[in-house]
């Protein structure tokens, strides 16, 4: 299992990283104050009417990062800093939900495939890491590998999961962006710190994305007859 183990020290040092370095940039675009004085409430109820949106709610949830757009209530869910606050990271967080929502309402393919998938990926988040322990066992003490084949295909469900949500992430971000642009809701201070945030926290999907693929390729060579060093 060193390999495995390996897999999982490199990637939680690249993830922290990636983390330290998203929570300094959030910090420093904290404090770049909007000119037009928005906050982020204000900023999404704006953008969703822009869009054309009148059937989805923009409500403060507590905790720091819990920012959502929720489609199945239509909710766009700001955590109680982004709800507050008047700054270019507070107008990032509350466009880039927003953009979920414009998603929803134009029928974004991938935004569906992914909502679909949800059922079947919390069984699968659920079940995979003892299914997966208890198919190494079995395939240890009398070579069927069935059980870790079982695991492996659950795993190999959440990373296609990992995977999907990339594009509606990055998709998200590119409409929140254009939108800010287009619409002038802030300056070209404002819109390259609002980038810059963004990027950042959508680097953090692609490490945890990379990071699953990685675990799933250890698993596969071990049920293929690969090393299980």
């Amino acid at each position: 299992m060193g390999s495995y183990y390996l897999i999982i020290g490199v990637v939680f040092l690249l993830s922290m990283w990636i983390q330290y370095r998203l929570k300094s940039k959030f910090e420093h675009y904290s404090k770049l104050h909007l000119r037009n004085g928005m906050s982020g409430k204000e900023i999404a109820e704006k953008m969703l009417r822009d869009n054309g949106i009148t059937d989805v709610q923009v409500i403060s949830v507590p905790g720091q990062l819990t920012d959502h757009y929720n489609p199945a209530n239509k909710t766009v869910n700001l955590s109680e800093g982004v709800y507050m606050q008047r700054n270019a990271a507070a107008a990032a967080v509350a466009a880039h939900e927003c953009g979920h929502a414009v998603q929803h309402k134009v029928g974004y393919s991938m935004l569906e495939f992914r909502s679909k998938m949800v059922p079947a990926v919390n069984i699968a988040s659920n079940l995979m890491q003892w299914i997966l322990m208890g198919g190494i066992a079995v395939m240890a003490m009398s070579g069927n590998k069935t059980v870790l084949a079982i695991g492996v295909v659950l795993f190999a469900i959440t990373t296609l999961f990992a995977f999907v949500t990339l594009p509606v992430e990055y998709d998200a971000s590119n409409r929140a962006l254009a939108w800010l642009e287009k619409s002038g809701t802030v300056s070209r201070e404002e819109h390259d710190g609002a980038k810059d945030a963004l990027k950042w926290a959508a680097r953090t999907y692609v490490v945890a994305a990379l990071g699953s693929l990685a675990q799933l390729i250890y698993f596969a060579s071990m049920l293929m007859g690969g090393r299980r060093d």
